[in-house]
């Protein structure tokens, strides 16, 4: 039995992601092999109307290519709010006592935190620059410093039979910072038992963004929450990217490996999990809802984009799911070998003019596309300006993720032991 987990599985990329996981399980694990998916919304409606929706696209393959479908596909859902931590613990605990294991964590859920769009901008941007503007836009509005509602409940006005003071309240979280990143970190950690359960040692896949390319030069350990700045989503998605891709570097390995080392019982065992960071290169979802008549412009420029050369219009969110799913099913030697030949790499989403989808890794700043300077430089899908990697470069993304995961590792650990106070 091969078990995964999506998160924010009832919609565009993660439920598309459901779908194209079923497919491809099918197609290239034929004999006994059966495949539970795990998915999270955030109510039980999302999750009954998600498990319906998934259950007719199996229907329609055991009626077709694979007869025997429904004897191998089976569904589990849950219910997380990833902007709530308590939420996290209550589900981390659950999943301990019911899964025997878990082979693929893919972390797809996200929220954008935009208010709008600036049409002025758009337009500039567009006539100036077309594939780069609806590649890497710059002219999406956000609400600065967006955070979470209270993450500790309010029973009474006591800590330990203390006053509360101002003192004593938890800091701020950034709401999308937690709903992209922290939320997912936490259940990663707290699942670190069952991914080592894996029999070659469970995946934690990040869903990052092509995006993250136009904010290497804002992004900044000091805040890391991306509550100061005005491009939030791309910097939680900038995150996702160093803390992956330095996830197997001697420098970060002390912070890497306390995060690998599940805080609950049974104690850790079996093959310690690896990270990968994948995006679905550029899709059409409802992440950010426009106007319909808005909505077919954009489609529209997202083909003309493909149409003149773009890579990573990818458009359908089932093509977007070409990369995290890969990664998911592909044979760890597989992974493995890429890794030891070309170093460990941003896994996309791409395609060719007429659709065709396929897996390709991506050129990450400071990283360049697998953290080794000298490495053959691609001449499509780079963002403007970007820059060979240099070893000065190589070794300042080193030092930032050195910093991250330990900044990381000291806010889950501050969690934790507030989250303790209250069970």
């Amino acid at each position: 039995m091969f078990y995964v987990l999506v998160t924010g599985a009832n919609s565009g990329l993660g439920f598309s992601t459901c779908c194209r996981l079923i497919d491809e399980f099918l197609d290239t694990r034929p004999g006994d092999g059966c495949i539970t998916l795990i998915i999270t919304t955030r109510d039980v409606r999302k999750g009954d109307s998600t498990i319906a929706r998934l259950s007719k696209h199996v229907d329609k393959l055991s009626k077709s290519k694979h007869p025997d479908a429904k004897t191998k596909v089976s569904y589990q859902p849950e219910i997380v709010a990833l902007d709530s931590l308590v939420s996290v613990q209550r589900l981390s605990r659950k999943l301990l006592k019911q899964l025997p294991k878990l082979d693929a964590l893919i972390l797809n859920a996200g929220y954008g935190g935009w208010t709008g769009v600036d049409y002025w901008m758009a337009s500039k941007q567009y006539m100036t620059g077309f594939v780069q503007s609806v590649t890497w836009p710059t002219f999406k509005m956000s609400d600065i410093g967006l955070v979470t509602k209270s993450q500790l409940p309010h029973k009474d006005s006591l800590i330990q039979g203390k006053q509360k003071t101002v003192d004593d309240m938890p800091p701020p979280l950034g709401e999308v910072f937690c709903i992209n990143v922290f939320g997912h970190y936490l259940l990663s950690h707290n699942l670190g038992h069952l991914l080592r359960n894996s029999d070659e040692g469970g995946r934690i896949i990040w869903l990052s963004s092509i995006e993250t390319e136009a904010v290497i030069d804002v992004f900044s350990a000091d805040d890391i929450q991306g509550l100061a700045s005005p491009t939030a989503y791309e910097i939680s998605k900038r995150l996702t990217d160093v803390l992956a891709l330095t996830s197997r570097l001697p420098a970060t390995q002390p912070w890497v490996n306390s995060f690998l080392s599940a805080s609950t019982e049974p104690p850790t065992i079996g093959t310690q999990p690896k990270l990968y960071v994948t995006h679905p290169g550029i899709c059409s979802t409802e992440i950010m809802p426009v106007h319909w008549i808005l909505n077919l412009l954009k489609l529209l420029t997202f083909y003309i984009a493909r149409w003149v050369g773009s890579p990573w219009h990818v458009i359908d969110p089932y093509k977007g799911a070409c990369a995290p799913v890969w990664v998911a099913l592909a044979p760890q030697s597989q992974l493995d070998a890429v890794e030891a030949k070309e170093g460990a790499g941003k896994w996309g989403s791409a395609t060719d003019i007429w659709g065709n989808e396929r897996v390709r890794r991506t050129e990450v700043g400071g990283w360049g596309w697998g953290g080794v300077v000298g490495e053959e430089v691609q001449r499509t899908g780079r963002i403007s300006g970007a820059q060979a990697l240099t070893r000065e470069a190589r070794e300042e993304f080193e030092g930032l993720g050195r910093e991250c995961w330990r900044r990381m590792e000291g806010l889950r650990k501050e969690w934790e032991e507030r989250l303790d106070e209250i069970d």
